[in-house]
């Protein structure tokens, strides 16, 4: 239990690192000096810096789908899971979870140009993430809450968009406003400006 334990303190503190000098400047000295744990220590949690990096990309999933997923999931089914993806998404920025905003917005771009099991497992939970989206969209349209003709893998692809403008945008400015406006945007979207729902065929 104690070495789940201390596992467990390594990797937040290799999380929230890695939002700020990429996966790929984690390095076991870094964590040693974060963490206040001998590298001999932290060398008997993780035996490479891929397995390092693996189990740290397992941690953030597990955050995100704690902070954003679930609560998008516990809403009503339809139009309320797509608003409240969104904005538990927003929240997740707004109360900085990771120093560096959203973990896989920052991971995606630093690791798309290397290629193997750490790249893969990052574009997998992106893809996962816009598919639930896309699912959400569906059972709205099927609901009559969104129009028959939204496509909804479209929709998916420009709400994730406007999340990861966001997140760039708050994590460069350090501006709230930037969130407030993203919801707009969103909210307008997904036409719920009114109070009302966007409806119709």
């Amino acid at each position: 239990a104690d070495g789940e334990r201390t596992r467990g303190a390594i990797l937040r503190a290799a999380v929230s690192l890695a939002t700020v000098d990429g996966l790929e400047g984690l390095s076991i000295g870094n964590l040693a000096a974060a963490t206040g744990i001998s590298k001999s220590g932290l060398y008997a949690h993780f035996g490479s810096k891929q397995e390092l990096q693996l189990a740290t990309v397992a941690e953030a999933e597990r955050i995100l789908t704690a902070e954003v997923i679930q609560p998008a999931l516990a809403a009503r089914p339809g139009l309320d899971q797509l608003a409240a993806a969104c904005e538990a998404y927003f929240s997740y920025l707004q109360r900085r979870v990771f120093p560096g905003g959203c973990f896989f917005a920052a991971t995606a771009l630093e690791m798309g140009t290397r290629p193997g099991p750490v790249k893969d497992r990052v574009a997998a939970i992106n893809s996962g993430f816009t598919a639930l989206l896309s699912f959400f969209a569906v059972t709205a349209i099927g609901q009559h809450e969104l129009p028959a003709r939204e496509d909804p893998g479209r929709l998916a692809f420009e709400l994730h968009a406007i999340l990861l403008g966001a997140d760039t945008k708050f994590v460069l400015y350090d501006d709230p406003a930037v969130l407030d406006l993203a919801r707009q945007v969103v909210r307008q979207r997904l036409g719920l400006d009114n109070g009302g729902n966007a409806g119709g065929s």
